[in-house]
């Protein structure tokens, strides 16, 4: 399974470049194998991604804009349900891909019928383990840092990037 991240590499609205840093970002810093599939300069990506978009989810212009997310064919969603899945921990859920052991993702799956945990089954070799316990580390990851920098905009940014994203709409629908 591919996740093929939709995008503009030659795009005038710095919203949506943004958007799509953040997405291929967070992709590249969990080490999450994807695909870019430029818009801007392949005709045939950006033909397919219009075509493949749920009618439901594309914008009222009918022209949805990058970044938009594929597992394969399969439709994942554009940058707000990223956004959301990313917030409430359910990301690889989102992406239709296995969460790394130790997620909250995977943590959902740990629970079999009986409510009863399966890491109960490994407690032994948890208990007989020689290896040292992982320390816990109160400093932010340098890549973690930069973004949540990303995700402080201010009300000025955010107004700006709402009317660069209507002039990109308008860009799309006339050409």
């Amino acid at each position: 399974m591919v996740i093929k991240v939709f995008v503009a590499t030659i795009a005038g609205s710095t919203a949506i470049k943004k958007k799509q840093q953040e997405v291929v970002g967070f992709l590249e810093a969990n080490r999450i194998d994807f695909e870019e599939k430029d818009i801007a300069c392949n005709e045939d990506n950006r033909k397919w991604m219009r075509d493949n978009v749920p009618g439901e989810k594309k914008p009222q212009n009918g022209i949805p804009l990058p970044p938009q997310i594929f597992n394969e064919e399969q439709y994942c969603g554009d940058f707000d349900s990223f956004f959301n899945a990313k917030e409430g921990n359910e990301i690889f859920s989102f992406l239709g891909v296995a969460a790394p052991v130790g997620s909250k993702d995977s943590d959902k799956s740990l629970f079999i019928e009986d409510s009863k945990p399966l890491i109960e089954e490994h407690e032994d070799d948890v208990a007989n383990s020689t290896e040292e316990p992982a320390t816990k580390h109160d400093e932010k990851d340098e890549g973690e840092e930069k973004v949540e920098a990303e995700e402080q905009l201010t009300e000025e940014e955010e107004k700006e990037a709402v009317t660069e994203e209507k002039e990109e709409e308008n860009e799309l629908e006339e050409s």
